[in-house]
């Protein structure tokens, strides 16, 4: 396959950034897209000039490192699937491929398609946990779970985190990754005792780091590798007007 790739070179979080095209001639349709970017990092690197700056890790859509929008969407053009799992198999031969980092003020540039994602981490910190002693790991069976809660809590604990849903949000919003943590805790025995002060913390920080508001377009579970349903935003709101207004009834 043939490929022109346009992508976005920034050489610093403050230095101006430039879309900058390249030639690929010897792609395969069975590459990841991330092994696309090896490949031509691999021709910059032999001809002298700075490789693409790229995040990755586990390389198996597990991590959510793959940050990058392609082709204008969040990890490409293939539903539920991030971008070191998008095969080229996706696109034409000949096709020009835009490849762009993610676009939200709460995720600044740090250099060509590497954001930084760290206020992920502070909403974690702000609540995203439970902190009760557990000692050691219980009995399976110890703690009863209805089925409909563990059932909702694993959907929500499939979110990896990546971001994808701020960057196809039109306000840069995080309400999904938000309420799919707050969901996730809160559908459990062990994360119900800390659920007012949890989603009052968590949407503090996410206001504190400039993420925008939610206004329910969808745009962000479309763009979710992961589907994570758009309920859990309605969870979070609920959750967050009975802690400040002390009406939460019994679940």
């Amino acid at each position: 396959m043939k490929l022109t790739l346009k992508i976005w070179r920034q050489d610093a979080p403050e230095a101006k950034g430039r879309m900058v095209g390249y030639q690929v001639d010897d792609a395969d349709e069975d590459m990841s897209f991330l092994e696309l970017l090896d490949v031509l990092n691999e021709k910059l690197i032999l001809s002298g000039d700075e490789p693409v700056a790229f995040d990755h890790d586990c390389r198996e859509g597990i991590c959510g490192s793959c940050a990058m929008v392609i082709n204008g969407e969040p990890h490409g053009p293939q539903k539920a699937t991030t971008a070191c799992q998008l095969h080229l198999r996706h696109f034409r031969d000949g096709e020009t491929i835009v490849v762009e980092p993610w676009r939200a003020s709460a995720f600044p540039v740090v250099k060509d398609l590497v954001t930084d994602r760290s206020a992920f981490d502070r909403l974690i910190q702000a609540g995203g946990f439970i902190s009760a002693p557990t000692g050691s790991a219980p009995d399976a069976h110890a703690t009863p779970v209805p089925k409909p809660n563990s059932e909702r809590a694993f959907t929500a604990a499939a979110c990896i985190g990546c971001g994808a849903c701020v960057a196809a949000c039109p306000n840069g919003s995080a309400s999904l990754f938000l309420g799919a943590k707050i969901t996730h805790l809160g559908e459990l025995p062990q994360g119900r005792p800390e659920r007012d002060d949890r989603v009052v913390r968590m949407v503090e920080q996410h206001d504190a780091e400039g993420f925008g508001g939610c206004t329910n377009t969808g745009a962000c579970t479309v763009s979710c590798p992961k589907e994570i349903p758009l309920d859990v935003i309605s969870q979070l709101n609920r959750d967050y007007l009975h802690a400040t207004t002390g009406s939460r009834r019994s679940a």
